[in-house]
């Protein structure tokens, strides 16, 4: 069979024998795949680098209708995105990252806009500052949603209309909009600062500038805790990786 290469990252990787392991791949183009790295975990790996996890590299797949894992035979390591290995925040906002793809990609579906988001923001994660990496938490959680199909509407209101000029807005997670008024319901509504939105359209291209530009800290901890909670609205549950990634990500913001 063929063997087909493409840019991947290791999302996850787990034991299957003495000498090798199982490997859950982001590919830019093929999506999710899941494959056994054969020798992986000799001495003399025939995988440059060894597979680990949260690093990116070009991987040789042979891809077996039949069986649920593809086979890996060749992975050049490109990029070890090393702040992940000495900050345990960058590392927290990683794991958090690999978690949201595993969640809401599905297998075998390309998703070449969210790959590239992927590898910028763990890149990103490696700059100094804490706007640094909150930026980077904003910025995936938001590609994550717009790729997902749960992109929150903040040019206009959930009910249609444009968005309200006023101070305190709130937003709506059953539409994924922004109104003025608290509605009945369990989720009725959640009061977000217009600063916050603002902020929102900047990463949806919508405002000017680029997403963090001119931001404080605490407004990007902001937006990055509302899309958090709508992300875990969507999920139904709150990811385990979503509290040590946005904690660890403003544990410097006053």
């Amino acid at each position: 069979m063929p063997v087909i290469h493409d840019d991947a990252v290791c999302i996850r990787h787990w034991d299957w024998s003495e000498t090798s392991q199982a490997v859950s791949l982001f590919t830019r183009g093929h999506g999710l795949v899941r494959a056994l790295a054969k020798g992986s975990r000799r001495a003399k790996s025939p995988y440059s680098g060894g597979v680990e996890m949260l690093t990116r590299g070009e991987a040789g797949l042979i891809v077996r209708p039949n069986t649920e894992l593809a086979l890996l035979t060749e992975w050049d390591l490109r990029e070890t995105y090393p702040a992940l290995r000495r900050s345990l925040a960058a590392f927290n906002a990683g794991m958090y990252f690999a978690d949201l793809v595993q969640r809401f990609v599905h297998d075998h579906d390309a998703h070449t806009a969210l790959f590239d988001a992927l590898a910028s923001s763990l890149a990103e994660l490696g700059a100094d500052g804490t706007e640094a990496m909150l930026d980077a938490v904003v910025r995936f959680q938001w590609a994550v949603l717009r790729e997902a199909g749960f992109r929150p509407l903040l040019g206009e209101s959930s009910t249609g209309a444009d968005v309200p000029e006023a101070e305190v807005l709130v937003f709506d997670p059953e539409h994924g909009g922004v109104r003025t008024v608290v509605g009945p319901g369990p989720h009725s509504g959640w009061k977000v600062r217009r600063g916050t939105i603002e902020l929102l359209r900047r990463v949806a291209g919508i405002g000017d500038g680029g997403a963090g530009e001119g931001m404080e800290a605490e407004t990007l901890l902001r937006a990055a805790r509302l899309l958090g909670a709508y992300v875990s609205h969507v999920l139904g549950e709150e990811p385990p990786t979503q509290r040590p990634a946005l904690s660890g990500a403003h544990s410097d913001v006053g």
